[in-house]
C-alpha cells in the first residue's frame, strides 16, 4: 500500500480521537512496509490500598510462578525458541541475499512472539492481584542477565528470554490498574526455608528442587522462591508502595 492511501485514515482517526481523549499517531515505513501507529492516553487508576501481597518469582523454566502456587510454564516459549534457533542457524550457513531476509523477518517474528507472551503473563498476574486486593512482589531483576549464572544448557534458554522487559510490563499495566508493587532484594530467596528459616545454598538441590538441610521440607524450587518474595515484602513492606512513573510510556 502507498503511503498516501494512508494519510485519510490517520487523519480521519486523529479528529474521531480528539472528541474523546487527546492521541497523536504515527505513520512509520519498516523494511518496505508501512504501519501506522495510534497512541492514546489511558487515565491510571486510583492506587488500591492492599490486603495482602501476591509474591512472584521470575525464572527460566517456568517464566512466572505466584505464592499462590499458580505456574507460567515455559515448555512452550521452550519449543518455539529451539525452532527458531534451528532455523536462524540454518539460513546463516547458507548466507544468500534471500536467506540474509528472512533471517531478519525471522528476528522480528522472535521479538513480537516475547512481547506478546510477555504481555499476557503480566497481564493475568496483575489482574489476580487486583480482583483479590493484594500488591505485587517480586525481585529487583535489574541486571539479571549479567549477574545471574547459569549450566550450559541452559544458556540459550535464559539468554534469549527478555527479563527486563517483563519488569517494564509489570511497572507500567500496574501503574494503569492501580496495584502497588513491591520490589525485594533478591539475596537467598532460592536457599531460604520458608518455615525453619534456614538459609543454606545446599537447600537449592537443583533448578526445579527445594529442599531444607535442616528441617528436610521439600518443594518446588519456584515456588518456595515466590513463597520467600512474599515474605521479604511483607516484612520489609513498603520499599517501592507503587511502580515508579514514566516507566513503560
Amino acid at each position: 500500500m502507498r503511503a498516501e492511501s494512508w494519510f485519510p485514515c490517520w487523519s480521519a482517526a486523529t479528529k474521531l480521537d480528539q472528541r474523546r481523549i487527546r492521541g497523536q499517531a504515527d505513520l512509520l515505513h519498516i523494511r518496505g512496509e508501512f504501519y501506522l501507529c495510534l497512541v492514546a492516553e489511558q487515565p491510571e487508576e486510583p492506587l488500591l490500598t492492599p490486603e495482602g501481597i501476591l509474591g512472584v518469582d521470575f525464572g527460566i523454566v517456568n517464566l512466572a510462578t505466584t505464592s499462590d502456587g499458580v505456574t507460567y510454564s515455559g515448555d512452550e516459549i521452550e519449543e518455539t525458541r529451539r525452532r527458531y534457533t534451528g532455523l536462524k542457524a540454518v539460513l546463516q550457513r547458507v548466507g544468500t541475499e534471500s536467506a540474509k531476509r528472512h533471517l531478519r523477518k525471522l528476528s522480528g517474528r522472535e521479538a513480537r512472539f516475547k512481547r506478546q507472551v510477555n504481555h499476557k503473563i503480566i497481564k493475568e498476574l496483575v489482574a489476580v492481584a487486583k480482583g483479590t486486593m493484594r500488591a505485587l512482589a517480586l525481585e529487583d531483576l535489574r541486571g539479571v542477565s549479567s549477574r545471574v549464572t547459569v549450566r550450559r544448557g541452559q544458556r540459550g534458554r535464559h539468554g534469549k528470554w527478555a527479563f527486563g522487559q517483563l519488569r517494564a510490563f509489570v511497572d507500567y499495566k500496574a501503574r494503569l490498574a492501580g496495584v502497588p508493587v513491591l520490589v525485594v532484594d533478591p539475596r537467598n530467596m532460592s536457599r531460604r526455608c520458608p518455615v525453619c528459616e534456614w538459609v543454606e545454598k545446599g537447600n537449592r538441590v537443583s533448578q526445579s528442587v527445594f529442599r531444607c538441610r535442616s528441617c528436610g521440607r521439600g518443594e518446588n524450587a519456584d515456588l518456595n522462591a515466590a513463597k520467600n518474595i512474599h515474605w521479604r515484602a511483607a516484612v520489609n513492606q513498603p520499599i517501592v508502595v507503587c511502580p515508579p512513573k514514566g516507566v513503560g510510556d
